[in-house]
């Protein structure tokens, strides 16, 4: 018997607007979308710093220290896909509010990891902990589902704008880590993921009792387009490949954003050991690292509002000339930590400016079919390359020097920019 044929994709272009009456229910869901991010975001803060300190601290090897910094973010990659089909099937609230429960479960662990120094629970908890960032990512596609077809990027960046807060108060949970030592005898680390813990959950608490009705499953019932015929269930892998063959802005989308990706994490991941191995304090790792996320999102609804205004491909364009100016900077002055710092915030900029346009484009062109496990798809792509990067970045720099990292980097900057230059394969929006 032949195979059934999955349902063809529907032509962005064709998709009927938001009705108006959805707007009240756009305006709950920025509303809960907004107060889980800030709480959320401050547990997920802690991997890229403290949980990076942790992991030398544990291991007291290199090698295992460099493949526990990837652990988060490979646990981001291997739950986004996961969590995007969840939200196909069962709604918006049900997979953030399983990703954030999930991720406190592994704050938890984390707990027991920098208490004992125990090597397999510190694997296991930054794994789980990954599922945090995986749906902080998806939060900012859940913020587009009912927003106006010219008002998506905006709608999106302000979501990601909003997770500066706790973002940058992640890496200094250090501070109230050393309170909680003092108080109950957990080490400074144990007390910062005590507190990642607890933020985790409530945010998954939040979004399951408040995120209603659940946007996506909204969408789906004012437009009966957005789901497939009954009885035909195709692999969502099988169709979100098929998407890309098909949709040259999806295709560009996705390159922009894992390029970001694979640029930001390398540079990102190695600056802690590089300031530690200058002497530098936990402290000043921490506010580098800070700074670092502000750049990433402070700038977010500016962002939104040019990519509106202006087009996507200028937006991307921009992104790339502030990350040239970033590395050039990281492989120039690798000594100076005023001038890292810089480098740091300028990154953090770059990455804002390429990854808000690239999702806004990819939210706006992907079929209606597709949306929520293409979205999960390209965030656990993205996730999972910057895994890869990450574990590369520390051979690297082992073997060669800050400067070296930051001239590799630039090079991963290639193909976008042709991709960008290039007029006829990138998009007019």
């Amino acid at each position: 018997m032949p195979e059934s044929q999955p349902p063809a994709l529907t032509p962005p272009a064709l998709i009927a607007p938001e009705p108006p009456v959805l707007a009240p229910v756009q305006r709950r869901t920025m509303v809960v979308l907004v107060i889980m991010q800030i709480i959320g975001t401050v547990g997920v803060g802690v991997a890229p710093s403290i949980g990076v300190l942790l992991a030398g601290e544990v291991t007291d090897n290199e090698a295992w220290a460099g493949l526990a910094r990837t652990a988060s973010t490979l646990g981001a990659a291997l739950l986004g896909l996961p969590l995007g089909n969840l939200a196909a099937r069962r709604g918006r609230r049900m997979a953030l509010a399983s990703g954030w429960w999930i991720a406190a479960a592994g704050g938890a662990i984390l707990v027991a990891a920098a208490q004992w120094n125990l090597i397999v629970p510190l694997f296991l908890g930054l794994l789980l902990i990954g599922a945090g960032s995986a749906v902080s990512l998806q939060a900012r596609f859940a913020a587009t589902d009912l927003a106006e077809s010219d008002h998506k990027a905006r709608s999106l960046a302000l979501v990601v704008w909003v997770g500066t807060l706790g973002s940058v108060l992640g890496p200094n949970l250090g501070v109230p880590g050393e309170i909680i030592h003092r108080a109950t005898g957990l080490t400074v680390f144990a007390g910062a993921f005590f507190l990642a813990a607890i933020c985790l959950g409530l945010a998954g608490t939040i979004v399951f009792l408040w995120l209603r009705p659940d946007p996506l499953l909204t969408l789906q019932r004012a437009s009966p387009s957005t789901t497939a015929p009954a009885g035909k269930k195709p692999n969502p892998v099988r169709r979100i490949l098929a998407e890309l063959r098909e949709n040259r802005p999806a295709r560009f989308a996705v390159i922009a954003i894992l390029t970001a990706q694979v640029v930001m994490v390398s540079i990102m991941t190695m600056t802690p050991v590089h300031i530690a191995h200058q002497g530098g304090s936990i402290t000043l790792i921490g506010l580098t690292i800070s700074l670092h996320i502000a750049g990433m999102y402070a700038l977010a609804p500016l962002v939104g509002f040019i990519t509106d205004r202006y087009g996507h491909r200028p937006t991307v364009g921009a992104g790339i000339l502030i990350f040239l100016v970033s590395l050039i900077i990281g492989a120039l002055r690798p000594d100076g930590t005023g001038w890292i710092i810089t480098s740091l915030i300028l990154l953090g900029i770059g990455w804002s400016f390429v990854n808000v346009a690239g999702s806004a484009l990819f939210s706006k062109v992907v079929s209606p079919q597709t949306r929520a496990s293409s979205q999960g798809g390209v965030d656990a792509l993205s996730n999972l390359c910057g895994a890869t990067a990450a574990f590369a970045a520390g051979p690297l720099l082992a073997a060669s020097s800050f400067s070296m990292l930051s001239l590799l980097a630039i090079a991963v900057l290639i193909p976008l920019t042709a991709l960008t230059v290039s007029r006829g394969h990138t998009p007019k929006a």
